[in-house]
């Protein structure tokens, strides 16, 4: 079928009928207002242009289901208007784009139809469409191939055109109070903001270590500082972390921030613009996910984060005063801590694991500890609390508010303790900015912050399972021959690159040993050449990847490596290392790790650089190393 298409498109060339000449047609008309508008009694021309979704041929007649950005409408074609045309028509394929010009009219049956009076070709479709009624079914195919989702599954598009709305309508909220839309920078030297794992990339002409924003607040608090009272951005943001329903690396988020308010008017903000979104788009508040009924009128239920786990694990943290006790009370509910774990700590763990399945109806938790909200301001009447909250709906957490910490000396030392936790191995622990302790030391009004993932939002207003399904292109893992060009642009970028100047000036390396090895000691080490099949982060490690190998034995081999601070496992699937392939198994995390990568480790500017052995792709899994 596919070579008969692609005759068909050299035949059309042949006879002087390429279709991909086409520039332009004068589309005049569309499917839906030609239905709304239709009159009888007035025969009306018109200009129209879509894609054949069905052909019905019936000797000396066909009738063409034609879909444009509107909806479907019925072409009627007849070979004595039409003439030597109508052989066009004869051979058109499902998926072709066609224009034409006819009259509009009312069939027999009822359905308002166009009566071609001329048809003209404008684009051949060399891909087969999915058969009409089953449709693109499989997820994974509908993701990656969007474009043919769209045309084959309509109500898709429906659910786009609403992601539209809710966007436009979260934007008239906040202009209609005053707030400014701006933009910050998408690529900065530190991502802050929140608690997460960055995408790194290099700015070559400045010849440093960018990251991709994981939040804009810290941009738009430094706007609060520069005299802005109200400003909000909707934009992307970027985190290197897991991927499901409601986790996508690249997602849509707003945040806002208002000047001498506190995080009860953000309270106040975030239950008002959700009940206007929902009531603007859909109509009514009172909405159903999932064949769970939601109501999101204000006001919303307030709970705190202490309240919350007495009431469904059975704790009073108002008891609990110690770090001692908290981790004592942890163990004895089977949460898993780590030794030095604090009370805020464990609160909020606490929180994640008894709590939140229970927050189905729009629900404010407040109350978060310091030491998991570096950016809020604490609150007077108990400093181990600081005055957020966390905005849950349907047991998902949608919003994200604080009264914004605006004491640079406080925010210096609890920047501090987050490098701190990052310096022990927690990747998502936030980062020094001076910059922003400066920005703080000028002066930032009292003020209050708000963000909400846009994205969530859209999944619950649209009543969809994931958030790949608002998405138009969520981020997907490439299969098979995008593997494949994505290696060879890879080695295309490594070969420009190759004359890149490096500077070797602060590179500081350990001192050769001097301890002298035999050959034949040296000689029973077996090092060979291995393919990357697959690479993931070891859950519950906070440095360990696990990757699975192909060493040339035709038996995968899974090697444990502490790399995880140096490499997102991405970056690594079809990659050629090279390993000890005979060392004896060694238990890590309760995985037999069999062997070693092996990765040249130096030291620059008193920090510890690692880069794994890489080589060639043309090297086969198994070759050994001489």
């Amino acid at each position: 079928m596919l070579l008969m298409r692609r005759q068909k498109l050299e035949e059309l060339r042949q006879e002087g009928k390429d279709p991909f000449i086409h520039e332009t047609y004068d589309v005049d008309a569309y499917s839906k207002d030609i239905k709304d508008e239709f009159n009888e009694a007035d025969e009306r021309e018109v200009l129209i242009a879509g894609r054949v979704m069905s052909k019905r041929r019936h000797g000396k007649i066909c009738f063409l289901d034609v879909r444009d950005s509107k909806g479907n409408i019925q072409v009627f074609a007849r070979k004595d208007v039409l003439e030597e045309k109508y052989e066009d028509v004869k051979g058109l394929d499902i998926g072709d784009i066609i224009g034409v010009k006819g009259i509009v009219f009312q069939t027999e049956a009822g359905e308002i139809t166009v009566r071609a009076t001329d048809l003209v070709l404008l684009s051949k479709s060399l891909q087969i469409l999915p058969e009409k009624f089953h449709g693109l079914k499989d997820p994974d195919l509908r993701y990656r191939q969007r474009y043919v989702d769209l045309i084959v599954n309509p109500e898709v598009k429906e659910v786009f055109l609403k992601r539209t709305q809710i966007i436009k309508k979260i934007r008239e909220f906040l202009d209609d109070r005053g707030f400014l839309e701006v933009e910050t920078p998408i690529l900065g030297t530190v991502a802050g903001g929140a608690n997460a794992r960055p995408f790194y990339t290099h700015h070559n002409t400045l010849d440093i270590d960018m990251q991709l924003r994981i939040a804009n607040e810290l941009f738009l608090k430094r706007l609060i500082v520069g005299g802005f009272d109200k400003v909000y951005e909707m934009g992307k943001m970027f985190r290197n972390e897991g991927m499901d329903t409601r986790h996508n690396p690249e997602f849509t988020n707003i945040e806002l921030y208002q000047a001498y308010a506190d995080y009860h008017e953000m309270m106040r903000i975030t239950e008002q613009l959700f009940e206007y979104v929902a009531t603007e788009v859909l109509g009514s508040p009172e909405i159903e996910y999932q064949g769970t009924k939601l109501n999101l009128k204000a006001p919303w239920k307030r709970i705190t984060m202490i309240d919350a786990v007495k009431e469904y694990a059975g704790v009073d943290f108002n008891e609990v005063d110690t770090d001692e006790k908290a981790r004592e009370v942890a163990k004895e509910k089977g949460l898993e801590i780590e030794e030095n774990a604090t009370w805020g700590k464990i609160l909020s763990e606490m929180f994640e694991e008894f709590c939140e399945e229970h927050l189905v109806q729009p629900t404010f938790v407040i109350g978060h500890p310091v030491e998991v909200s570096p950016l809020a301001k604490r609150d007077p009447k108990d400093p181990r609390l600081t005055q957020r909250f966390e905005a849950f709906i349907n047991r998902w957490e949608f919003a994200n508010a604080f009264s914004e910490l605006n004491d640079p000396i406080d925010q210096r030392q609890r920047f501090e303790a987050q490098v701190a936790e990052k310096a022990a191995g927690d990747d998502e622990a936030h980062p020094m900015d001076s910059d922003f302790i400066n920005a703080l030391e000028v002066g930032l009004p009292p003020t209050g912050g708000l963000g909400i993932g846009v994205d969530r939002m859209i999944v619950l207003l649209t009543d969809q399972p994931s958030i790949r399904d608002v998405l138009l292109f969520p981020t997907m893992k490439p299969l098979g021959n995008e593997v494949a060009e994505m290696q060879k642009n890879k080695s295309l970028d490594d070969a420009n690159s190759s004359n890149e100047k490096i500077d070797f000036s602060k590179v500081k390396v350990e001192p050769l040993f001097k301890d002298m090895v035999d050959f034949d000691t040296f000689s029973k080490s077996d090092f060979r050449a291995v393919k990357v099949k697959e690479c993931e982060e070891v859950p519950k490690s906070n440095k360990l990847l696990k990757f699975t190998l192909d060493d040339g034995s035709g038996e995968d081999r899974v090697i444990l490596s502490g790399i995880k601070a140096y490499y997102s496992p991405e970056e690594l699937v079809g990659k050629t290392l090279i390993a000890i392939t005979n060392l004896p198994p060694r238990k890590m995390m309760g995985i037999d790790s069999c062997g070693m990568l092996l990765s040249a480790v130096h030291e620059e500017e008193g920090e510890e650089k690692l880069n794994l052995l890489m080589v060639a792709n043309k090297i086969p899994a198994g070759a050994k190393i001489y």
